[in-house]
């Protein structure tokens, strides 16, 4: 080992010294292989396999063979596990021989990053299926959401994986993307709480988080993936961007991936203003940038803003991207653009030391680094009974109940009919990039699973309160299929029963394969296929009906709702999420979930969310459209009851960068404990800008037993009240604001205000974005 290998090897120096040593070492096309990636295609495919895993999977190839790719040197290993169906054990042992060819083909032996995705769990075959990302929206519980993340990233690491494609940042926009069930929700506040526990959770088990997509992605013109985003500057600085920022202030994510839509004509993969200017430059981002897949490539073939692979390269890296992935393409040829002056040769440094410091710090630069020694454990267990139980309990907490006339919760010993395609397939439990749905399902028919995952159907007849109940059973019709023919069997089943259950909803795919997930977007509201018929057809034999949803967007519910004695909604909720939902409506569990995002009343006419200004509201007058949800944002029903009084404001008047204090007390004046999610919301009375008529601006989730009370205080900064000004700068306007407490965003029965004092303050860079949060000790009442 030579002096300059001694240092960059050395764990105990300083990680910019071991990266400035190593680089020293670098001929440029060496640094150029770290900036690359190489996916091997899974030789189980065959013609008989449907689909891709990724957009245009089939477009695009490497061109080279994997011993090709690694001469010199690799940035990435794409999705070793993720691919094709893999015993973990087998898995492990391909990607430690793949790392051993990596390291024993660069003169150097760098290995290369192992990324995965781990949006619903890591997503490899007998690993855990989390509930979707909207579930964990329905949660609003950060704690809840940490702990996955970091069993997440215990589990991904146990078996050399280094970096998680996770979580999605993206604040849902239109209702009708695909996508949305991918996402946490509708509020800024609500997707940057939860979202930064999650990089903190995950990170905390070893593996580095990515946010995605960087930026606007979920704001597309009429939900259509990949379509163009047409917002201004203060959608995107206040709506858009806040999660993504905090995530990486508070957060410390180490990666970031661009969004596949061009903004306002700029697209992501190439845009300076994103990726240097906004994400390095204002917020301090020292990570990596890493391209989804094939971004760089679209910048000739879909963008058209490169001549060609090569220049979509260049231009791809001088705006701030350090890796393409999920394989080399447009970064072949980098060297030869330093060569020819085409590209600078610092340029190109700055991103490779961006990458080499990812791997010191993931100690893949380390003096005696080998695949099992990153390896913690000989356990492979991707599946634990503590890994299920976690899974069981965010399912549990993220299940809503919209309506109930006191029908639920169920016991008796009578005729139930259970209605519907989400009682007998598990899978619509799961999201498009659960390893289900995303990869076993394709190789093992559409009625496999490759993990334990308990059905609606079989949870409802293993539950205590309903062991003497007599439950049949008629699927009615398919997801999507147009047959209705079933639809006879299974009114005369809820005829002769005195209680139906329906159970609708979405099956996740891929690109058209699905209802909802990646490039499923929808022209309505509507339930998917013939669904809504088989509903209404259950409702009007008038047997009382409980209208179960598991899905991964919310569906317009307005021609049901005054009909069905219960509606429950459950956002895909993952392997647990048939005894999850069964329990609550047993009543074993008493539901606490919350609306991340709106139920519409009509399928049409609504592709907004709550979070708008007051023409975006209902105008008397105005228009022949009522854009008003059938539920609101944050609404959630529960088995007990609850009261939210005694609002206390510390301050009456604040300096423009001063603290306000509001407090108020919860009270369970129910039957049984339960929980509640205490809600803060803002307006401003009067601004130099249009502002939302009212924002989401803290919120506690409060376990609270029968007649129980608590006191939340929120504490807020005044930098919760900053926006976007005329002039495209953040300031603090002095100006009244009000202040509402409640349980939802029209559940408001608190209101008060407050003023603040002085001068217009222009907000610096690393304002105060969060919203601290103490509950007090429980008082009897």
């Amino acid at each position: 080992m030579n002096n300059s290998e001694s240092t960059w090897r050395d764990s105990g120096r300083p990680v910019s010294e071991r990266v400035d040593a190593l680089m020293a070492e670098m001929t440029v096309e060496e640094k150029v292989s770290q900036l690359g990636s190489a996916w091997i295609r899974p030789e189980e495919r065959d013609q008989s396999v449907d689909g891709n895993v990724a957009p245009m999977e089939d477009t695009f190839s490497g061109g080279v063979s994997f011993d090709e790719e690694i001469q010199g040197g690799l940035g990435h290993i794409t999705r070793a596990f993720g691919s094709a169906p893999r015993d973990p054990a087998e898995g492990r042992a391909r990607l430690a021989d793949l790392q051993r060819q990596v390291v024993s083909a660069n003169r150097l032996g760098i290995p290369a990053l192992a990324h995965e995705e781990c949006l619903t769990g890591f997503t490899a075959m007998a690993a855990t299926c989390y509930p979707a990302s909207i579930a964990w929206g329905a949660s609003f519980d950060p704690e809840l959401v940490s702990e996955m993340a970091e069993r997440i990233g215990r589990d991904m690491r146990k078996v050399g994986a280094h970096l998680g494609l996770s979580p999605v940042l993206d604040v849902v926009r239109d209702y009708r993307w695909g996508r949305v069930e991918e996402t946490l929700g509708e509020d800024p506040h609500l997707v940057g709480e939860l979202g930064t526990a999650y990089v903190m959770g995950l990170q905390s088990g070893g593996v580095h988080a990515t946010l995605k997509h960087f930026a606007g992605y979920a704001a597309s013109r009429a939900g259509r993936n990949h379509a163009p985003v047409p917002v201004g500057t203060r959608e995107l600085e206040d709506v858009i961007l806040p999660p993504f920022e905090r995530a990486v202030r508070e957060g410390d994510a180490r990666s970031v991936m661009n969004s596949y839509a061009d903004f306002d004509g700029e697209a992501p993969a190439a845009s300076r203003r994103l990726l240097t200017e906004i994400l390095r430059d204002r917020w301090g981002f020292t990570g990596t940038v890493v391209s989804d897949y094939w971004a760089v490539s679209f910048l000739e073939t879909m963008h058209r803003i490169a001549e060609s692979q090569d220049d979509a390269g260049v231009i791809s890296i001088a705006a701030g991207m350090d890796v393409e992935l999920p394989e080399t393409n447009a970064f072949r040829n980098l060297a030869l653009a330093v060569a020819d002056g085409r590209l600078s040769a610092d340029v190109l440094d700055t991103a490779v030391r961006r990458v080499l410091t990812q791997k010191a710090e993931l100690g893949l630069l380390d003096a005696g680094w080998t695949p099992e020694g990153q390896w913690t454990g000989d356990d492979v267990e991707l599946d634990s009974a503590e890994n299920r139980a976690h899974a069981r309990r965010m399912a549990e907490e993220s299940i809503i109940l919209l309506k109930n006339d006191g029908i639920l919760p169920l016991h008796g010993s009578g005729r139930i009919a259970v209605v519907g395609p989400s009682a007998s397939q598990p899978r619509t439990h799961l999201g498009c990039y659960s390893f289900t749905n995303h990869v076993y399902s394709r190789f093992y028919g559409e009625d496999e699973h490759g993990i334990d995952i308990p059905s609606i159907l079989d949870s409802l007849r293993a539950a205590p309160a309903l062991a003497a109940a007599d439950i049949v059973y008629e699927r009615g019709v398919d997801f999507t299929d147009v047959d209705e023919s079933g639809i006879a069997a299974a009114v005369a089943a809820a005829q002769s029963a005195e209680l139906a259950i329906v159970t609708v909803g979405d099956l996740a795919g891929l690109f058209g394969r699905g209802t909802s997930g990646e490039g499923c977007d929808v022209v309505d509201l509507g339930l998917p296929g013939r669904q809504a018929d088989l509903v209404e057809a259950v409702l009007a034999t008038g047997t009382p009906t409980v209208l179960v949803l598991v899905t991964g967007r919310p569906y317009s519910l307005g021609r049901f709702a005054d009909r069905a004695a219960a509606i429950v909604q459950a956002f895909m909720p993952g392997e647990e999420g048939g005894p999850a939902v069964a329990s609550v409506l047993s009543g074993i569990v008493n539901p606490s979930g919350k609306l991340p995002v709106q139920i519409p009343d009509h399928v049409g006419g609504q592709p907004g969310t709550y979070l708008t200004p007051a023409l975006g509201w209902y105008s008397d007058g105005v228009s022949n459209l009522d854009p008003r949800p059938l539920f609101p944002f944050g609404y959630g029903n529960s088995y007990t009851s609850f009261e939210v009084g005694d609002l206390d404001i510390s301050d009456g008047e604040i300096a423009n960068d001063g603290v306000v204090t509001v407090s108020a007390r919860v009270t369970n004046t129910g039957e049984r404990d339960g929980a509640e999610v205490v809600q803060l919301y803002l307006d401003d009375r009067a601004a130099q800008v249009v502002r939302p008529r009212l924002w989401l601006a803290g919120f506690a989730k409060v376990r609270l037993a029968v007649g129980e009370s608590r006191r939340v205080s929120f504490r807020l900064h005044a930098d919760r009240t900053s926006f976007t000004a005329v002039d495209g700068t953040r300031i603090v306007e002095p100006g009244d604001f009000g202040v509402r407490v409640g349980t939802s965003s029209e559940d408001l029965p608190l209101a008060g205000s407050f003023r603040i004092t002085g001068q217009v303050r222009h907000v610096p860079e690393g304002r105060v974005m969060d919203t601290p949060v103490t509950v007090t000790e429980a008082e009897l009442v």
